[in-house]
């Protein structure tokens, strides 16, 4: 059975809490990705705190009237963030995807770094197309 690292997109990049939002989807833009995980600047191990999306910034930011250049990655975080070991089977990326309905998970190692992201089309590159159909149905319902 196929891993979470064996279908992860590898060398995911961390945006810092502190990080403007306008830099943010700078760097979004410059590695053509839709979602950086936020990190914990204070904390010598990275700990995760969030992950910021495209739609995030567009939505809680510029939608809303705020000056991207003056709210940050850490101010748009919410919730618990949900990650997964690399180790983790295909099933488990699943499950926890679908219960927690997201479409982006971040990959950890042992040492609880980030390694990689899963997306949904790295999942459309390893899943057969029913099982596809079925994580498409619980994760948009």
């Amino acid at each position: 059975m196929a891993t979470a690292a064996d279908i992860m997109n590898r060398g995911a990049n961390w945006v810092p809490a502190t990080e403007t939002l306008d830099r943010a989807a700078q760097l979004m833009r410059e590695l053509d990705v839709g979602a950086l995980p936020v990190s914990d600047p204070t904390d010598p191990n990275e700990r995760m705190v969030g992950i910021l999306t495209d739609r995030d910034i567009v939505v809680g930011c510029v939608a809303a009237g705020h000056d991207a250049s003056r709210v940050t990655a850490g101010d748009l975080c919410r919730g618990t963030p949900r990650w997964i070991s690399a180790d983790a089977d295909v099933n488990e990326v699943l499950r926890e995807m679908e219960t927690n309905q997201i479409r982006r998970l971040p990959v950890i190692d042992e040492n609880k770094r980030l390694i990689g992201m899963i997306s949904e089309s790295d999942l459309a590159r390893h899943l057969s197309d029913r099982q596809l159909a079925e994580f498409v149905e619980r994760v948009y319902a």
